[in-house]
């Protein structure tokens, strides 16, 4: 699947920025950076998920939802702010709402990569803490994580911190809302790959975000173990499901975690086999082999 070659310039970019609330500060200094871009005014959407929203600049729109519909829910909404699967834009910036655009050329240079490569469907940014310029070994989408000034084609993306052409949400539906959190975004690159889509990682298209542990959330090892089983049901040819995650109960094992979040760990576990995983659309073989090409295959 591939989208027609076009001028840069006339890319209709919008962005959607979830909060909770907590951090108007740092929103406000997102959405001042968001503005600063060089080229044509970015349309921008904050959702409060599950939170009232403080004031907002003139021209950004908001959206407050009564309850938190999680990180993948949340971001769904805000794509259809943009009209449906967000066809009003031709790109939708997906951006955390404690993280800072640094450079002015961003944009700029999102739209050029999209008008550049017709088949490119998600661009994943760099994210560098801002005050030590350090890059989490974690926040590199690729097994090859030991540099992050290098770019690259890979097989999934940061939530928050990137660009989809809204074709790929056309083509392929959005973020799975029930995941809450944790792993949607590889559910969804999946899918893009399997359509067709490419994705980049790219070291130039800076997000500035301070350094964090994945675990610092309460249902992080819940949510990390029942969404990898989700994710495998649901897209993963039936053969590679319990090498997948046999895989990665191994690695578990190896990081040692503690009791109390290994308990959490197989807990979650056990919950991704027994409740429902949303619609199961197994990816192709060819797209197994593309995976494994890009240095990634599902199986790790």
């Amino acid at each position: 699947m591939s989208a027609p070659e076009t001028d840069p310039a006339s890319l209709g970019v919008g962005a959607v920025v979830l909060t909770m609330g907590d951090r108007p500060a740092e929103l406000r200094a997102l959405l001042d950076s968001v503005a600063a871009q060089e080229g044509k005014a970015v349309d921008v959407v904050v959702v409060g998920n599950g939170a009232g929203l403080p004031p907002l600049p003139e021209g950004v729109r908001g959206v407050e939802l009564p309850e938190n519909l999680g990180i993948p829910g949340g971001r769904n909404v805000g794509i259809e702010a943009f009209g449906p699967a967000g066809s009003d834009v031709d790109v939708l910036l997906f951006l955390d709402d404690d993280g800072l655009l640094p450079d002015k050329e961003t944009v700029r240079l999102v739209r050029e990569a999209f008008a550049a490569d017709p088949g490119l469907g998600i661009v994943s940014f760099r994210i560098a803490d801002p005050d030590t310029g350090v890059t989490q070994r974690r926040h590199v989408p690729r097994l090859r994580a030991s540099d992050p000034m290098r770019s690259s084609r890979v097989t999934t993306f940061l939530g928050g911190a990137n660009a989809v052409r809204t074709d790929v949400f056309r083509d392929v539906g959005g973020l799975p809302d029930n995941f809450f959190y944790a792993h949607e975004e590889t559910d969804l690159a999946w899918r893009a790959l399997d359509a067709g889509w490419a994705i980049d990682y790219r070291a130039d298209l800076l997000l500035h975000h301070p350094t964090t542990a994945p675990s610092r959330h309460a249902m992080y090892h819940r949510m990390v173990a029942r969404n990898r089983v989700w994710l495998a049901r649901r897209n993963l040819p039936i053969p590679l499901i319990p090498v997948y995650l046999g895989v990665w109960m191994l690695l578990t094992l190896v990081r040692r975690p503690s009791w109390t979040a290994l308990k959490a760990w197989f807990g979650g576990f056990a919950e991704g086999w027994r409740t429902p995983c949303g619609q199961r659309r197994a990816m192709r073989w060819r797209t197994v082999w593309r995976l494994t090409r890009l240095g990634r295959p599902p199986v790790i």
